[in-house]
């Protein structure tokens, strides 16, 4: 299993509204960036995924998982760019705002640090696992 961080702004696409959807999920469309396609296009079906509040709030959320593999983005009229669909797993106990991650030292290399304005992001085995710990997992 591989493990992600796709970013939405509140006001555009919460939490809750990913909720809302259920099991069947929703597509994560919209992705402009080809850095972010590519690993949209490495998402596997089970992958997961923390659900992060951009600019409004600016933490960790919850946790979702990738329903259905990459395929054309229905937005995008060039035919250019992916989406996958994507279910809500189960909220963090605790948000974890972007400053604990900025605190944290084991931290560091996360690409929500390094590569802060990438909306789809891979995160690694232990940064997973610490961050699950930090928001109360």
């Amino acid at each position: 299993m591989n493990y992600w961080l796709v970013k939405s702004e509140p006001s555009v696409w919460s939490w809750d509204q990913q909720v809302a959807k259920g099991a069947k999920g929703e597509a994560w469309t919209g992705v402009r960036n080809h850095s972010a396609k590519l690993n949209m296009m490495a998402m596997k079906k089970g992958d997961r995924a923390f659900f992060y509040h951009s600019n409004e709030g600016k933490e960790i959320v919850g946790i979702a998982e990738i329903v259905r593999e990459h395929y054309p983005d229905p937005t995008d009229a060039t035919g250019k760019f992916v989406c996958v669909d994507i279910a809500a797993d189960k909220p963090l106990k605790t948000p974890v705002s972007l400053e604990d991650v900025k605190k944290e030292k084991r931290l560091a290399d996360m690409a929500l640090i390094k590569l802060s304005r990438l909306s789809v992001q891979p995160v690694t085995a232990a940064e997973w696992k610490l961050v699950c710990k930090m928001g109360g997992l």
